[in-house]
Parts: structure tokens; C-alpha cells; sequence
């Protein structure tokens, strides 16, 4: 997993989540959109949880980048967001999903990637 995110604290807080989780690593951090694109490259990870709101290339932004050069990650939108006040674009960005920073837990990214791999047909397992 690769977490991206310009708030150290949430940083924390989502590496000791995966800790918690069977199966997942990090394999690295970004602070921005442009870090985001090339850490991606370098690193192909399964999975990348993705802030939105961050300086530079947005989230939103860098999502699409990521996912025009390694569609099959998974992308997870995480932010403070309530979903109806979500930006415009965020369906278009090519997301398997949004989490609210407040809801986000083992339970509910293990939801998340089990139904990206049951729409994609593969095991659950990260």
C-alpha cells in the first residue's frame, strides 16, 4: 500500500491501521500529487490510499495519472469530506472508493479492497 497524504499524524495513523491488517504492507509515502505519480510508478502497489485535498497535483488529479499507467490499482479516496460535499470530479477520477478519515479503520478498507477484487474476480487477499 502506498499512503499518500500531506498530514503527518493521518500518515501515522494509516501505516498503524495496516499494521492491524493481515496480509497488507506499506511499501511507501507521499506528501503531494506529483509524489504520489512517481512513488506509484516506482513502487506498482496493490493498493494506494489517497488524500484529496493536498498542495500541488490534488489527489483527484494524481489519481487519474496513477490510474492512466497502472489501471489495475486499487485507489482509495480518503478525506474529511461528507460524501455529498465531495469535489465534482471525484467520480470521474477513476476511484474504486471514498472513506471518510473519521470512518476509516481496518474494517472498513478490508471492505473496500474485498470488493475491488470480487468486481475484478480475484481473492480478497491483499
Amino acid at each position: 500500500m502506498l499512503i499518500v497524504d500531506d498530514q503527518a499524524p493521518f500518515r501515522s495513523a494509516a501505516r498503524a491501521v495496516v499494521r492491524r491488517m493481515a496480509g497488507f504492507d506499506v511499501v511507501g509515502e507521499a506528501t503531494n500529487g506529483e509524489e504520489a505519480v512517481a512513488r506509484a510508478a516506482e513502487l506498482r502497489p496493490a493498493l494506494v490510499l489517497m488524500d484529496i485535498n493536498m498542495p500541488g497535483i490534488n489527489g483527484v488529479e494524481a489519481t487519474r495519472q496513477i490510474l492512466a499507467t497502472e489501471p489495475d490499482t486499487v485507489v482509495v479516496l480518503c478525506s474529511t469530506y461528507n460524501p455529498q460535499d465531495l469535489p465534482p470530479d471525484v467520480p470521474s477520477s477513476g476511484a474504486r472508493a471514498y472513506i471518510n478519515k473519521e470512518e476509516f479503520g481496518p474494517a472498513e478498507l478490508l471492505r473496500v479492497w474485498s470488493e475491488s477484487q470480487a468486481t475484478r474476480g480475484l481473492p480478497a487477499e491483499g
